[in-house]
């Protein structure tokens, strides 16, 4: 995401950065990623490979696992490591309950009003990492870890 959040712009990623998808790939690969539904059909309603692919929707989809809500799909994963990829609305349902935020930071600048935005990151309850570049890069990674005092919510 931009400095100021910006995760996606006219229903997709406004940037292309293989160090970064790179990153993703090798981060989620054998892992269950949720999603809502227009990220899925950002990414051509087609599944990522060597994933569990889950889109969170009141509408079924072809092609994925669905359900109707965060609390649902997450209480299907529970013996699996989980990557919640977007959008917006998803972030921010499944906000509470997460432990830890892998955040990668662009250098776009992006003060389009009609962007979608990832949630503003509370230093009460996140610990940031110190910042990593990624392959001598601009981008910088920053893992965000949940502090002892403010617990996830159960989604059991």
């Amino acid at each position: 995401m931009t400095r100021n959040n910006v995760i996606g712009l006219d229903k997709q990623l406004p940037w292309h950065y293989s160090e970064d998808l790179r990153r993703f790939k090798k981060r989620t690969l054998n892992s269950c990623v949720v999603m809502g539904r227009l990220t899925w059909e950002s990414m051509g309603s087609k599944a990522l490979p060597n994933r569990r692919n889950i889109v969170i929707s009141r509408f079924g989809v072809e092609g994925a696992e669905h359900h109707r809500s965060i609390e649902q799909a997450l209480s299907t994963c529970l013996n699996e490591h989980v990557w919640i990829i977007g959008g917006g609305q998803i972030y921010r349902a499944a906000l509470d309950y997460l432990t830890i935020l892998d955040i990668t930071y662009v250098p776009d600048v992006i003060n389009d009003g009609n962007a979608i935005r990832f949630p503003n990151i509370d230093d009460q309850i996140w610990q940031a990492s110190e910042p990593q570049n990624l392959d001598h890069s601009e981008l910088v990674n920053i893992i965000y870890t949940r502090r002892p005092e403010h617990p996830p919510k159960s989604f059991t």
